[in-house]
């Protein structure tokens, strides 16, 4: 006990200074790891044991009947009165869901978390009594013998007391537990599909699943497709409706025998290729290609690069880690596409759970699941970057040239046919506070109403990546797209009469479905690393280069939300009885956290908008009290609104890999966040919320409609300025960036205005982790933007090469 005592008092001492802000989370942080780590070598051989095992294999017996009992304390069975649906939701435990097993699936599998250890070691401990004691306390003995019990043989009430404790505890590692597990238990719970692609909780939430009209056009498409199957041309227009524009131009390597036929097929786009054996050497490349450029990602910034080199005549192979998910080969399920299209399966967060990070990793990337926000970079920012980063590139009239070609591509535009819940009920509510509220330039049609696009685009009208610029790269001829590829390295050689390398391609590897990974190499003339600010670094330093910038200065745009229910059980609903919280265009308005009209996005330090929650992704985020209090709370789903605001952030972490992350906000950012907080509740309250709330795991709410203003005056500004960096209350991430920022010089930047590498030659990044700051705003345009600045400086280098 006094090894897990001595923790957590670190943990304790930890959370005092972290309240501190500044350079005191660094000292905290370093005294947590150095308790973790003494706790490690100093725990019980039994422990010790424990935590040493492979992370990877399957859970024991012992921590499958702990994670069972904790499913059961999130989800158990419910005593109702409602029938139907509803009533088999209430009564369906974790456990009678099969939840557990696909827990202990997602633990071995999906989860990379560097504290993954301690879930293993934790669960394992509750499997005994000493471990209950430990992590329990005095709510773990019974008055009768055996004294004390371990975890599983405790009642449901207790379990709920003692879940509840750990989300409010003093001490972090707890907290940090409770979160951890909630996540895993909730998050699967709801997500999870059988054979027909149904979810025991759907319909008594009222959620339909995939979208519908989803469903019912790729049934149509399909009968279409194999009816006219005589028709050649017809038959190509369809498949371009089921499979998207890009088919034509992906190259799958999923095995030896395929690569013979990728080998052949990538001839004929004109790129010489050399197949080898791989027997020689397990490392050996099994083939070799050739091209111009070689561009490490097909995100915004990738897409655009590769778009731009591949019409101006060069060859060039995208290499991209995740899958092609196109048009009806989207499941538009929220499990299935979050572990397809999401960098590792949508499990992403920071090292002490205080962050939960998204992030897509699918053709097409971020811009392929993203919110379709298209907002130019605000002038504010440009010319802080100009001015007070002595980056010329941000007045330069080829920047501003940048932002309207990549607006134009994408059809940005701002008019609204008919508002979605969320976005109606923000309106609503700045209208009736006197809050300017503009509309949110988007990269979608007027009447484009569809809540799923977070989970890819049904009929491709939101124009990311995969359906504008990585189009013009398969239509020109000159490039092909390799799904399923993930950089090992990048190449260099020695550039005679310079102390810089220069680039001469990248390694990578390939087959994972096959459990036979494989690697092959790009020869090319340039390199453009666009893997996003998570990846894009350790990539870098995988490959040697020693810039003490690279995964620094990361910005992660930090987020909270404020939550209003608005039940259809009225005489006059509002919204409108037949609109659903999931459905509609995900962002179509906004404001900032102040209040003066003339103010661009992004000004004062913050702006309000909405998100897109399917139903597990609430789930998580929304706090739990007990078993059946989150089961009510999820049939509130489908009318339950949400608001968040979103700081740009002056702090800032490193990323040493995708799942090694930390971050720290400053004093500046978490006020900005409340300052937005208290705003985005009474926007809910005054839009006619019935009833509104935080995620504060307190999980506090009040009936707007049932209490004086003074009370109501008093808990929003209760809810709104409580503490943010304690894992009380979940932090979210949807951008990241900075992480290899543009600057002037390479003591503090790891690329010039060209975006050039200032170590290696040849060597461009072209994505999110360039920018000099945050940025404030939804980055997609100015991502895409400072990628067709970068592409033409690759022009210059490739034209120089050519002559």
């Amino acid at each position: 006990m006094g090894y897990f005592g001595a923790a957590a008092a670190a943990a304790e001492e930890v959370e005092v200074e972290s309240c501190g802000g500044g350079g005191g989370d660094d000292e905290a942080k370093r005294k947590l790891d150095h308790y973790v780590i003494e706790l490690h070598d100093g725990a019980p051989a039994e422990i010790l044991e424990h935590a040493n095992s492979n992370n990877n294999c399957s859970l024991s017996a012992a921590e499958m009947e702990s994670l069972a009992a904790l499913c059961d304390t999130f989800l158990p069975s419910v005593v109702n009165t409602a029938d139907g649906s509803a009533a088999m939701f209430f009564e369906t435990s974790a456990s009678a869901a099969g939840t557990p097993e696909k827990v202990g699936k997602m633990i071995k599998e999906r989860v990379k978390h560097p504290k993954k250890w301690l879930v293993r070691v934790s669960l394992w401990m509750l499997s005994t009594w000493y471990g209950t004691y430990i992590l329990c306390g005095n709510r773990s003995l019974s008055h009768h013998f055996p004294y004390f019990q371990t975890f599983p043989k405790l009642s449901q009430t207790k379990r709920e007391q003692i879940v509840v404790s750990w989300s409010l505890s003093y001490f972090f590692l707890l907290r940090m537990w409770f979160r951890t597990i909630k996540i895993f238990c909730l998050l699967t719970f709801f997500t999870q599909v059988d054979d027909k692609t149904n979810n025991i909780s759907w319909q008594a939430i009222d959620y339909p699943g995939a979208d519908p009209q989803f469903k019912a056009k790729t049934k149509q498409l399909e009968a279409s497709n194999q009816k006219e199957n005589d028709r050649s041309r017809e038959v190509e227009e369809d498949k371009e409706e089921l499979y998207g524009p890009l088919f034509k131009g992906i190259v799958n390597l999923d095995n030896q025998q395929a690569a013979a036929a990728a080998a052949e097929a990538l001839r004929k786009f004109g790129f010489p290729v050399t197949l080898l054996s791989p027997m020689i050497k397990a490392s050996s490349p099994s083939m070799i290609i050739k091209c111009d450029a070689v561009v490490v990602g097909s995100g915004s910034g990738g897409g655009v690069v590769a778009g731009v080199l591949a019409n101006a005549g060069y060859k060039v192979v995208v290499l991209e880690k995740g899958s092609y998910c196109a048009r009806t080969n989207l499941s538009l399920l929220e499990g299935p596409a979050m572990e397809e299209m999401y960098l590792s399966s949508g499990l992403v967060a920071t090292d002490n759970m205080n962050v939960l990070v998204l992030a897509g990793s699918t053709v097409g990337g971020g811009s392929t699941v993203n919110w379709s926000a298209s907002i130019q970079t605000p002038s504010h920012v440009t010319r802080e970057w100009s001015d007070e980063y002595e980056l010329e590139l941000f007045s330069s009239n080829l920047y501003k040239e940048a932002m309207e070609v990549v607006c134009k591509k994408m059809g940005v535009q701002s008019e609204i046919h008919n508002e979605g819940f969320n976005n109606a009920v923000l309106r609503k509510g700045c209208e009736e506070l006197g809050y300017h509220a503009i509309n949110i330039p988007r990269n979608s049609t007027s009447d484009h109403y569809c809540g799923w696009c977070c989970l890819g685009c049904k009929d491709g009208r939101k124009k990311g990546t995969a359906e504008t610029w990585l189009v013009d790269l398969v239509r020109s001829g000159n490039g092909v797209i390799l799904p399923g590829c993930e950089a090992i390295n990048i190449r260099k050689e020695k550039n005679d009469g310079s102390e810089r390398n220069r680039a001469k391609g990248v390694a990578f590897e390939f087959g994972c479905g096959s459990g036979v990974k494989q690697v092959c190499l790009v020869e090319s003339k340039v390199t453009i690393v666009a893997c996003g600010a998570l990846s894009t670094p350790p990539l870098l330093l995988r490959s040697g280069l020693r810039n003490p910038n690279i995964g620094k200065n990361l910005h992660l745009h930090p987020v909270t939300m404020a939550w209003g229910h608005f039940p259809a059980e009225t005489d006059k609903p509002w919204p409108e009885e037949h609109k659903k919280s999931y459905e509609g265009g995900i962002m179509t308005a906004m404001c900032n956290i102040r209040s003066e009209p003339d103010q661009e996005p992004g000004s004062g330090g913050a702006v309000i908008q909405t998100p897109a929650l399917h139903p597990g992704l609430f789930s998580i985020l929304m706090p739990w009290l007990s078993g059946s209090n989150i089961k009510q709370r999820m049939r509130k789903f489908s009318r339950t609104a949400h608001v968040f605001v979103l700081a740009r952030d002056k702090g800032s972490g490193t990323v040493k890999s995708p799942n090694c992350i930390s971050y720290n906000m400053e004093e500046v950012d978490e006020e900005n966040l409340q300052k937005g907080l208290e705003k985005a509740l009474k926007i809910l309250a005054a839009a006619g919320a019935e009833e509104i709330g935080t995620h504060h795991n307190k999980g506090r709410s009040i009936n707007v409609k049932k209490v004086s203003y003074r009370e109501y005056e008093k808990f929003v500004k209760e809810e709104s300025s409580r503490a943010l960096k304690d894992l009380k209350t979940p932090i979210c991430s949807a951008h990241q960036m900075g992480s290899c920022r543009m600057g002037i010089g390479a003591r503090d930047s790891v690329v010039d205005q060209r975006g050039e590498t200032w170590e290696v030659e040849g060597l461009f990044i072209a994505d999110s982790s360039v920018f000099p700051t945050a940025l404030g705003v939804n980055p997609m345009v100015t991502v895409q933007a400072i990628a067709y600045c970068t592409a033409q400086s690759v022009l210059e280098t490739l034209k120089r090469k050519r002559n």
